[in-house]
């Protein structure tokens, strides 16, 4: 049988095989292999007589994230927020920056706009060529258009603790009542309410992830600094027109992204943003990338 692992615990791989839920463990060849089955995976599957099951193979990926760990995402919804707990741009940069290396689109949703609207912010991703939408849980105002936006998608939801991601769930399918944290006005930050990757299915035929917040939603740290450029999306128009062939974008004369950006048409933020990627890029050894880096296919 073939299924897509919808939760993995403790050793347990809960495998969806159209509809049917099956219990399984891991073969002991994947040990060995080094290899680790993941939630979102497609794998197949041998029943056991009394019901349970073992996963035989993992399938090609399209592709995988290691924290968390999760496989297979479509679509990458980025929930951010211009209220309590407000959200740093570079964490929605970093995110986007390696989901657009794994293959996998990514839309931002700034929640709690019945609280607070950063308009400008909201303008910014969407200029970048995000789809951004305006969200409240509390009031409904964009749930539908996000709804329309991952029907029949993978998808993966992330976004700093506290900021809505369990309630915009909540909303999108009323019955499911995830768990909810409350946020602490000391702290300006929500308690993690989800310990874990799990995949649910809504009724417009998405499958959707809900993942711990951006504190464990990490780049592995391993992308090229020349590969970088890339995954802002935005600087694809200049790219190959700069006077350097190996041009950085960082501080060289006559870069056209330094141009562009110099003309208003890159925001401030996102070029800050790529320039401490770069920076932390360029701290990881050669060595290093090429003996783990995350975004490999098994």
């Amino acid at each position: 049988m073939e299924g897509v692992i919808f939760k993995a615990l403790s050793g347990f791989y809960y495998v969806d095989c159209d509809g049917e839920n099956v219990t399984c463990r891991a073969r002991g060849k994947f040990r060995h292999e080094g290899l680790t089955p993941l939630v979102g995976d497609r794998v197949t599957v041998t029943l056991q007589g009394d019901g349970t099951g073992s996963v035989d193979a993992i399938l090609p990926r399209k592709n995988e994230f290691q924290r968390p760990a999760v496989a297979n995402i479509d679509l990458l919804v980025v929930v951010c927020s211009g209220a309590i707990p407000v959200t740093d741009p570079f964490l929605i940069d970093r995110v986007t920056a390696m989901a657009q290396r794994r293959n996998c689109d990514s839309v931002i949703c700034f929640n709690k706009w019945d609280l607070e609207q950063p308009q400008e912010l909201y303008e910014t991703y969407r200029n970048a060529g995000f789809p951004t939408l305006r969200l409240s849980a509390e009031t409904g105002e964009g749930v539908g258009e996000l709804s329309r936006l991952i029907a029949g998608k993978v998808c993966a939801f992330t976004g700093n603790s506290g900021v809505g991601k369990s309630s915009i769930l909540n909303v999108l399918e009323p019955g499911f009542s995830l768990q909810v944290g409350q946020v602490s006005q000391k702290l300006g930050r929500g308690r993690h309410t989800t310990r874990h990757v799990e995949l649910f299915r809504l009724k417009n035929g998405a499958v959707v992830a809900d993942t711990p917040g951006f504190s464990s939603f990490e780049e592995d740290g391993l992308c090229p600094p020349e590969e970088l450029q890339y995954a802002f999306r935005e600087f694809a128009p200049h790219l190959g027109q700069c006077r350097f062939l190996d041009c950085a974008h960082v501080k060289e004369k006559g870069c056209a992204v330094l141009e562009a950006l110099a003309r208003g048409e890159l925001a401030q933020s996102r070029h800050d943003s790529y320039i401490r990627l770069y920076q932390q890029a360029r701290e990881v050894p050669e060595w290093q990338r090429k003996s783990g880096d995350g975004s490999r296919s098994k």
